[in-house]
């Protein structure tokens, strides 16, 4: 299991090549540091030292950016950039901002750093600071510190959750928090009217006196073809849940054809609704699969939340995982009872148990009538509990993630 200590740590062995940032943001981020200089020759030997290779291994820590520099003596020289954390109370500000925002969040799941975030995240005049440990008696920055700097922002061009990172918060636990935060957004958006497009009634469009003959059967492809695009209306469907069930649907036709079996049979609605939510590994992050979401919900009577966390179990283990989400049971004597003790031996902690549930902290792993284990995790302080890794028939490991 990835802990949120974890997520807030990350070094890169290989930076993209290059000194000169390819994006607007990380353009930005250089000229943070240019700004702080009155040195031309010096921030050009940095690029020049950036673009030979000259730092090794780049680790990023929440408020730090730490590198070693090789200049002209033998022994490398370490080298910090220092960016202030945001405080809770700023991030929650802000993950509001972005929740509320479809085309900020679509930006950042596309890797890019949204427009409107531009103001808060990258480095205001004086905010980005230098340390290095070479002799340079000159006002920071100097050329290692610049070298840094330029290394930095290639790798913001590659990812720029490593600059929110910086800022205090890891890749997974914004977007396990952005998961939520938009579950609520959905939740309260109000429902769509019915669509008022014009069209004729089935019995009016299948009815003729004479029927043709049937065509010979076609042969079975090899595999289904892709649907039309389709363009958006306001009077009409979502074109992102009318592509989605088009492909599910051609699908399922296919494996009819090749089976003469329904891979989907024996599925309830809710558990239909959930095998289509679980498609989108966004959890309903992006503005078109909110919609789709918050449809799927409404026609099977639950919320938003309830989807997008059976969903997540679905893309854990389909029906069984699902099973596991939502249906306490009693197991036998037996595996249930060896878990606790391989669990403390582990030096896992110590568990509760309650049915087929094992408790401890902000981790929990639930037995499924499968005979596998399928883990859980929370906030803290809240019951609210999410799957996350993978089944697997040894507690520990599947504890483990």
């Amino acid at each position: 299991m990835i802990t949120a200590k974890d997520d807030r740590r990350r070094t890169f062995e290989a930076v993209p090549a290059g000194a000169q940032a390819a994006s607007w943001w990380g353009r930005a981020w250089t000229a943070a540091l240019e700004q702080a200089s009155r040195d031309g020759a010096r921030l050009d030997r940095g690029r020049a030292y950036a673009a030979g290779g000259h730092v090794d291994a780049v680790t990023v820590t929440p408020g730090r950016i730490v590198a070693y520099v090789r200049g002209s003596r033998p022994r490398p020289y370490r080298t910090e950039l220092i960016l202030p954390a945001f405080a809770d109370d700023e991030w929650s500000v802000l993950l509001e901002a972005v929740a509320a925002e479809p085309a900020s969040l679509a930006a950042l799941l596309e890797r890019e750093v949204p427009q409107s975030l531009a103001g808060q995240v990258l480095p205001a005049a004086g905010e980005l600071l230098a340390r290095c440990s070479c002799p340079d008696p000159a006002r920071p920055p100097c050329k290692h510190a610049a070298a840094l700097c330029y290394r930095t922002a290639r790798l913001l061009d590659e990812d720029p959750f490593v600059l929110l990172l910086v800022r205090g918060r890891g890749e997974r636990e914004l977007l396990e928090e952005l998961t939520r935060r938009n579950a609520a957004h959905a939740a309260r958006e109000r429902p769509r009217s019915a669509p008022g497009f014009p069209g004729v009634p089935a019995r009016a469009a299948l009815a003729r006196t004479a029927l043709p003959p049937l065509p010979a059967p076609l042969p079975v492809p090899a595999a289904a073809g892709l649907p039309p695009a389709y363009p958006a209306d306001p009077a009409g469907p979502d074109p992102l849940a009318l592509d989605q069930l088009a492909s599910d649907a051609a699908a399922r036709a296919l494996a009819l054809l090749a089976t003469a079996e329904d891979p989907l049979a024996g599925l309830s609605l809710w558990q239909d609704a959930v095998r289509l939510a679980s498609a989108h590994p966004t959890a309903g992050l992006t503005g078109a699969a909110r919609v789709l979401y918050r449809d799927l919900a409404r026609a099977t009577g639950r919320s938003t939340t309830d989807l997008a966390r059976a969903a997540a179990a679905w893309r854990q283990g389909g029906r069984a995982a699902l099973a596991a989400l939502e249906e306490p049971w009693d197991p036998p004597a037996g595996p249930f009872d060896r878990a606790r003790p391989a669990l403390i031996a582990a030096g896992r902690g110590s568990f509760r148990p309650a049915r087929n549930r094992l408790s401890c902290g902000t981790r929990q792993l639930r037995l499924g009538r499968d005979g596998l284990w399928y883990a859980y995790e929370s906030r803290p302080g809240d019951e609210d509990w999410w799957p996350t890794g993978r089944p697997c028939p040894d507690p520990v490991t599947a504890l483990r993630g």
